[in-house]
């Protein structure tokens, strides 16, 4: 019986590594539906590049630092436990290539291609893993100090924080040391909308991840004796709070509508597995209207141009999430307990500073040494002919 669960327990997490991995499709189509024409292709391989890229950072630097393990040894050993902590290598690894796929999206158009896969190696290789260690793996004693202080370590079941706070916050670094596209804000106050290239493509990605967040949140139980039913209702109405708030917020604009679950999806990783169904409703809705208010005021007064909205929509619904996570998952709001409000403010503060901190080392590094940004000529021409020599669709009959 023993092998039979150590055998399920590697098909478990398995299917939750696959359904994950399939949200990198997600994320590929909703930033080839939201940039220009000229730009669709840049946006497809990006996302597969900086996976395969995060792949190897993660499990030759990574992995060894947040959890003190490597694979450097003989297949024999491997095996062992039907080969599980490989697979869990896997699932983890997904998650760790999520921060670079979610800074694509608010890098988009005009970063250079070779610095932006340089970036995701230090991030996937170092800045990721050092808070990851700290959330999900003792280190440091943070998560002691935490506990005798205010009663509670910090909760983080699927990666609120972890995950899209800190991508969301390296977003943001990394967009701010971009700048704007050309053309985007003239001088005289003015803004040129771009707008998407295609909501059918937008629509899909969304979709694609919506269906993939459920192995994102029910799967980080990582063994089939811990899965909850609990988890996957609460990401159901948080999805569904998103989603509703969005529509109304965003005035029926079809990006807010398909950006809203995401956004509610978003906030209900840290305290899926602690909330009412209720408070993950309550945590979703308000997810969905703080992008819509934060995307519009990114955009059009503080004049930062981040494409898919990645700060509001990781940055800002992540940190909420883990606030959210300490507010309803308290017994006295009908949640399970085990939570402390201060613990999770620590922690989410933590995970902003470690993420916006090294998105600036390493973003600002790389624009010190290389330059991370197109120049004017190849940013106009769009970076699907300049980088990759193509375009998405032919502009002229081909067949002569």
């Amino acid at each position: 019986m023993e092998n039979f669960k150590t055998s399920a327990d590697v098909l478990f997490i398995l299917l939750g590594a696959i359904m994950i991995l399939a949200m990198h499709a997600g994320f590929a189509f909703l930033e080839l539906g939201t940039v220009r024409k000229k730009n669709q292709i840049n946006a497809l391989v990006k996302i597969l590049c900086d996976f395969s890229a995060s792949t190897l950072a993660y499990f030759f630097i990574g992995y060894g630092i947040a959890y003190g393990v490597n694979f450097l040894a003989g297949a024999e050993t491997l095996v062992q436990k039907s080969g599980y902590d490989m697979v869990k290598f896997f699932f983890l690894l997904t998650f760790a290539a999520a921060i670079p796929a979610i800074v694509s999206g608010g890098i988009a158009e005009r970063a250079r291609f070779g610095p932006q896969l340089a970036a995701t190696v230090m991030l996937v290789g170092f800045v990721y893993p050092f808070f990851e260690s700290i959330a999900w793996n003792q280190a440091y004693g943070i998560q002691g100090w935490l506990k005798s202080s205010f009663g509670e370590e910090f909760h983080d079941f699927a990666g609120s924080v972890v995950v899209h706070a800190v991508g969301g916050w390296i977003g943001l670094a990394a967009v701010l040391m971009l700048g704007a596209r050309r053309g985007r804000y003239s001088k005289d106050g003015g803004i040129s909308a771009h707008p998407p290239s295609s909501i059918p493509f937008l629509a899909l990605g969304a979709w694609i991840l919506i269906v993939g967040w459920f192995g994102f949140n029910v799967m980080s139980a990582q063994t089939l004796d811990k899965i909850s039913g609990l988890v996957a209702m609460n990401s159901l109405m948080a999805m569904v709070g998103g989603t509703l708030v969005a529509l109304v917020a965003g005035k029926n604009d079809p990006g807010f509508v398909h950006n809203g679950p995401l956004a509610g999806l978003v906030a209900v990783c840290a305290g899926s597995d602690l909330m009412h169904p209720i408070g993950a409703l309550i945590t979703g809705g308000v997810a969905g209207g703080l992008f819509v208010v934060m995307f519009t005021l990114t955009q059009n007064r503080w004049k930062i141009d981040d494409v898919l909205g990645v700060w509001p929509l990781h940055g800002l619904c992540g940190a909420w999430g883990g606030l959210a996570a300490g507010i309803f998952g308290a017994k006295s709001l009908g949640g399970l307990g085990g939570v402390a409000f201060m613990s999770q403010l620590a922690g989410t503060a933590l995970g902003i500073g470690i993420a916006f901190g090294g998105g600036l080392i390493v973003y600002g590094t790389l624009k010190a040494a290389v330059g991370i940004r197109l120049d004017a000529e190849d940013e106009f021409n769009g970076t699907d002919l300049t980088i990759h020599k193509i375009s998405a669709s032919a502009e002229r009959e081909t067949l002569w």
